[in-house]
């Protein structure tokens, strides 16, 4: 048995020899090689033939090519040389070489330009990150599907209570519709990564919901840190209490409010989180409306978060 195995991985090696790519672990390499999920990924995205699609880490250019036949144009945005080298010389002298932009770079340090729908196996590192760069670009698009960790996309979806709900859920689900599409396993990729993933599509809630994202990210940044941990015993800290009090004298001061000599950040928190009975309450219980109502109740009294 030990013999087959040896045989086979020098096969895989050789392999990829011949096309000369070693594949880079720092970037996430890991191409999408099965023809089925591919297909999938591009019939659930609806794209229009008037469609500009955006498409990160491109690797090889296997869901390029799907891409490219249906949509307007293709822009693949693609951190390794190498492989864009490849990708280029995938489509070279074919009807497809038109409509194919590449953008050399980081995504995440690169302005993004206008699309419609964006369709991408991303390295699993930049996965929050990503999420949110997208989500917060203007003007809207009309969707994304996204190949993640399975973990990363069972946070995505989850709900109030549930084992994975985080900061990431909430924050995500405010401004996006999303649903898992489909099971993708490790055999699927070359080479095949550690874990299990997941098809996700993002559908951006436009409008998007009458909110300063700043000030709802720095509440949930603050109240998931501790997620089973009661509200009031959280904003309690001292290291919080002191944030809310720099911002809420800094706030005074912007609006000409008088502050008086006694004034206490801890008992102005504390009658907030009584007045709306929030006090008992746990991050991992609250939904989007829990979170927004508790938002306002603060800053109605000045209390900011960013």
């Amino acid at each position: 048995m030990p013999k087959v195995k040896s045989e086979k991985k020098a096969r895989l090696h050789n392999e990829i020899a011949k096309q000369g790519i070693l594949f880079n672990k720092q970037f996430g390499q890991h191409i999408l090689k099965n023809p089925l999920i591919i297909q999938g990924m591009v019939d659930k995205a609806a794209i229009r033939s008037t469609d500009v699609v955006l498409e990160i880490g491109p690797g090889t250019g296997n869901l390029t090519v799907k891409l490219l036949e249906i949509a307007k144009k293709v822009i693949a945005c693609e951190v390794d040389t190498r492989l864009v080298a490849e990708l280029l010389k995938r489509v070279q002298g074919t009807h497809l070489q038109p409509k194919l932009q590449v953008m050399v770079g980081d995504v995440l340090k690169t302005e993004l330009p206008f699309f419609d729908v964006c369709v991408a196996n991303i390295p699993y590192q930049i996965s929050s990150p990503l999420v949110f760069r997208l989500l917060l670009h203007r003007p809207f698009f009309k969707c994304a599907v996204l190949m993640f960790q399975r973990e990363f996309a069972q946070r995505l979806v989850a709900k109030p209570g549930d084992k994975l709900y985080c900061r990431l859920s909430v924050n995500t689900q405010l401004l996006a519709r999303v649903d898992i599409l489909m099971k993708v396993g490790k055999n699927n990729f070359r080479p095949p990564p550690k874990v299990e993933s997941s098809v996700v599509r993002l559908e951006p809630r436009n409008p998007p919901p009458p909110i300063d994202f700043r000030e709802w990210d720095g509440l949930t940044r603050t109240i998931f840190v501790r997620k089973n941990k009661t509200l009031s015993a959280i904003l309690k800290q001292t290291a919080v209490m002191m944030m809310l009090e720099k911002n809420y004298r800094v706030h005074c001061s912007v609006t000409n409010k008088v502050i008086p000599e006694d004034f206490d950040i801890k008992a102005l928190v504390d009658s907030i989180l009584v007045r709306e009975e929030f006090e008992t309450k746990r991050a991992r219980h609250l939904d989007i409306d829990d979170i927004m109502k508790l938002l306002h109740a603060f800053n109605l009294e000045g209390i900011h978060f960013a």
